[in-house]
């Protein structure tokens, strides 16, 4: 079905604002800060086939590797039925890693079909970070060796069979957590958010009837996949090549590289990872998923216009990731980092290596890091465990025109920081300094941004994990631009700073000081002297 332009459009704002108001019902009704402040979650809108026609703008590292929940979902229960949402984490089975749970809902219609009876429209699906799902730490995001230290593995399984709750199942969850009164709001937050999908895609298909919204999910496609196939087609034919390492495994120092040579070919381009260093003993994996949403992320950023994040973007790109390396890592290998710090390198390479095809396009490396940071242990007075857990912006990369922006959440992570008033009030912590790290960011024509220093007062004898990157690797400049400065983790007790690594567990005592200083993006440019 041909769509014309003004009816296209049309669809591309209706489809949006569905996962839009999907995110807007999770966000007021989940309880935990992580998802309600921080708003660490993605809704998205899939097809019959398990193709995703649209994506609010939510977390970009679950672009690319919902639709592999999805696809997951399918294949465990092909015949799906009204009512039915299916359940799972498992990053070797489209997730990313163990504390992001998706949910899946199958929307059926009224048409008649030879293939479904009811007929199947589509999925919705919802996936949000909970802010711990068990393993070795609080927050469940440990520096783990095995993904079995990470916390409970949830295979695709029905949560609701028919509209009926599969109690045991959310039973068997709750079981396995620390925190299970904030697990279970949060889940209950995820049914309401693919359940009000499903109502506006019902809504949809009475007001624009079947054929239609069904074609317009196939020409959104199309569209997508033609602009992407627009914009490699501007590109200088060529092949690309850039390496950038992790600074470590956080159990041994050697540098984790990276290595990826873009070939653009006419309208196709085929991005491999060939020579990437081997899946680690430490939790900086990547899944397949994780390296798919990367890829995905940095070919939309260039389309820079207003085209559906959908399955399109993906269809002119070959990726070649080997497996068994640390961009597609095999169980039982741990991965609670791959998701969050693997994929922002991942980025720096791709977006390096696209530097030398469009360099007008293309920024200094940002922070390149999360930040993860996680806080978990028993609340003075109650009783009660507690897990908290925060990314921290840093700087942006300087672009070819402007300086980079201070202080911002940059490229895999979309996420809001935690309001001072909101985590004081849920945790036993108190924020003694937030403020932007002056002059961390890369000198150039065009400056870095700077980075963030956000330093915790602990309020009870508590254990601390942090996962973090660019502590001994700068943000690389471009153009002759200086490399952000690196981050520093430390704590501070009494007049003593006590270093911290970049990556690992600590358990700290109440009134330890937590500081947290985040890298500078890179500059951009020969400084004007």
């Amino acid at each position: 079905m041909k769509l014309d332009p003004v009816r296209l459009e049309i669809f591309k704002h209706l489809f949006a604002s569905i996962a839009e108001e999907m995110g807007t019902v999770l966000r007021k009704s989940s309880f935990s800060p992580n998802i309600k402040e921080r708003r660490d979650y993605s809704c998205a809108i899939f097809d019959a086939d398990g193709g995703m026609v649209a994506q609010a703008a939510h977390i970009p590292v679950h672009l690319g590797s919902m639709p592999l929940s999805v696809a997951a979902a399918i294949h465990r229960f092909p015949e799906m039925r009204p009512g039915d949402v299916v359940i799972l984490n498992d990053p070797f089975r489209g997730g990313t890693h163990l504390p992001d749970i998706t949910m899946v809902t199958p929307v059926f219609g009224e048409e008649p079909s030879p293939y479904y009876d009811p007929p199947l429209l589509g999925y919705t699906a919802s996936r949000a970070h909970h802010a711990d799902v068990g393993g070795m730490t609080p927050g469940s995001m440990p520096l783990g060796r095995e993904i079995y230290q990470e916390g409970l593995i949830i295979p695709p399984m029905r949560f609701v069979r028919e509209g009926e709750m599969e109690t045991d199942a959310l039973e068997l969850i709750l079981a396995n957590v620390r925190t299970p009164e904030e697990r279970r709001g949060d889940l209950l937050a995820q049914l309401a958010a693919n359940r009000r999908g499903a109502e506006r895609l019902a809504d949809m298909v009475r007001r624009y009837k079947w054929h239609e919204v069904t074609g317009a999910m196939s020409a959104l496609l199309g569209y997508t996949e033609r602009m992407t196939r627009n914009l490699i087609a501007s590109l200088p034919d060529g092949i690309y090549c850039f390496s950038d390492c992790l600074d470590d495994n956080g159990l041994s120092p050697d540098p984790v590289w990276i290595r990826a040579a873009v070939t653009i070919s006419g309208d196709r381009a085929t991005v491999d990872f060939t020579g990437s260093a081997p899946q680690q003993p430490g939790s900086v994996n990547a899944v397949e998923a994780i390296t798919l949403s990367a890829v995905y992320y940095v070919f939309r950023c260039l389309i820079g216009l207003d085209v559906p994040n959908n399955a399109g973007c993906l269809k002119p790109i070959r990726v070649i990731a080997p497996p068994g390396t640390v961009v597609n890592a095999l169980p039982p290998a741990p991965v609670a980092g791959g998701n969050v710090e693997t994929s922002q390198r991942i980025v720096d390479v791709l977006l390096g290596a696209l530097a030398q095809a469009c360099p007008e396009k293309v920024p200094a490396a940002s922070q390149g890091t999360m930040n993860n940071l996680t806080i978990g242990g028993i609340r003075p007075g109650d009783g009660r465990a507690y897990t908290y857990y925060e990314t921290i912006g840093g700087g942006m990369g300087a672009r070819p025109t402007r300086d980079g922006p201070s202080a911002i959440h940059s490229h895999m992570t979309n996420t809001l920081n935690t309001p001072v008033e909101a985590l004081e009030y849920a945790y036993p912590l108190q924020v003694v300094q937030y403020a932007i790290r002056e002059g961390s960011g890369g000198t150039g024509k065009q400056r870095g941004g700077d980075g963030i220093r956000r330093d915790i007062r602990l309020l009870a004898d508590c254990q601390v994990t942090i996962l973090s990157e660019r502590r001994r690797t700068a943000p690389y400049g471009l153009a002759g631009g200086a490399p952000g400065q690196c981050g520093e983790n430390l704590v501070l007790r009494g007049d003593e700073e006590l270093p911290l690594p970049g990556k690992g567990s600590v358990d700290l005592k109440t009134g330890d000081i937590l500081s947290i200083r985040t890298p500078g993006g890179g500059g951009y440019g020969t400084p004007v002297t």
